[in-house]
């Protein structure tokens, strides 16, 4: 029996998670939207308007979220970057400094 908590298969449990939440965020945002439009435009009369903006928001909403999976999916986010520096350029400036 193989321990359940090795790596391969905790790497395997965090991808199913991240996916099926992105999933759910992107159909719960779209529900949530469109049908927030449609229930407006019976309310006000005004059919296409608030369902077309629902389907804009919405889809605003799952692009971001997509987003912010990537963002998090990124091994360098919030690491500061140094430059290298020549370490050549520097031993060129100290003989030249010498001379």
């Amino acid at each position: 029996m193989d321990n359940p908590l090795d790596p391969e298969t905790k790497r395997d449990w965090q991808a199913i998670g991240a996916a099926s939440g992105l999933g759910f965020t992107i159909v719960g945002s779209l529900l949530l939207c469109v049908g927030g439009g449609i229930i407006l435009d019976r309310w006000l009369g005004t059919m296409p308007i608030f369902t077309l903006i629902g389907v804009v928001l919405g889809l605003g909403a799952a692009g971001y979220a997509l987003y912010e999976l990537a963002v998090l999916g990124d091994s360098n986010r919030g690491r500061v970057r140094l430059k290298k520096t020549d370490t050549r350029s520097q031993g060129d400036s100290d003989s030249r400094s010498r001379r």
